[in-house]
């Protein structure tokens, strides 16, 4: 695959309708697999997701950019593995001119201040979430939802995040009421995991 020019319609934020409640998961998806498409799916189904943001990041400050694949093929890989109509695949960070999490999510509040929002993530990255900047901003920006991955699933009371914001998690039984709970609020997702990820992947590729 070649490296392309991004089109224009992936470098704005996806259309919503007032009181929306929207997912947003952001990542480096580089590549893309079963495995986000599961984390996307089981957020759209527990949470009640009228769309989920699938923010292709023009890449992760903690990560080597060394092995990353252009943007506009990450971003067309996405839409071919993630054909579920909600899922809106974006690359809107690209135009924003930054990387980092809590700004993108300060900016996604100011000029969208009826949709109701709620971020993903895969249980792997709550071990690290600590060392994203601004982390615990980010925890009282929007409401947060931690899927289940391999190997993470006892994550969520070990990790720094979990343990600081223990008296803001709420039951995944009442998940589909996250988006409605003032941040901080964030719950851990438990269902099918998939062993797959990009590091993996990457690996395995042909040279």
């Amino acid at each position: 695959m070649t490296a392309g020019k991004v089109n224009a319609r992936y470098l704005r934020m996806p259309h919503v309708e007032s009181g929306m409640v929207v997912g947003l998961f952001g990542g480096s998806f580089n590549p893309p697999h079963e495995g986000h498409v599961l984390v996307a799916d089981t957020a759209i189904q527990r949470l009640g997701l009228d769309q989920l943001w699938w923010m292709v990041t023009p890449g992760n400050p903690l990560k080597d950019h060394n092995n990353l694949a252009p943007l506009a093929d990450r971003i067309a890989l996405s839409e071919k593995i993630a054909p579920n109509p909600r899922i809106k695949v974006t690359a809107f960070e690209q135009a924003l001119g930054q990387s980092y999490t809590a700004r993108t999510l300060e900016t996604v509040r100011a000029r969208n201040r009826d949709i109701r929002f709620v971020w993903i993530m895969g249980a792997d990255n709550l071990k690290s979430f600590h060392r994203w900047q601004n982390w615990q901003k980010i925890a009282r920006t929007f409401p947060i939802a931690v899927i289940d991955r391999p190997g993470s699933t006892l994550a969520y009371l070990s990790s720094r995040m979990a343990r600081t914001f223990d008296y803001a998690r709420i039951d995944e039984d009442d998940a589909r009421r996250l988006a409605y709970h003032a941040a901080p609020a964030w719950t851990f997702i438990h269902g099918p995991r998939s062993s797959m990820s990009s590091t993996a992947l990457r690996a395995a590729k042909p040279t």
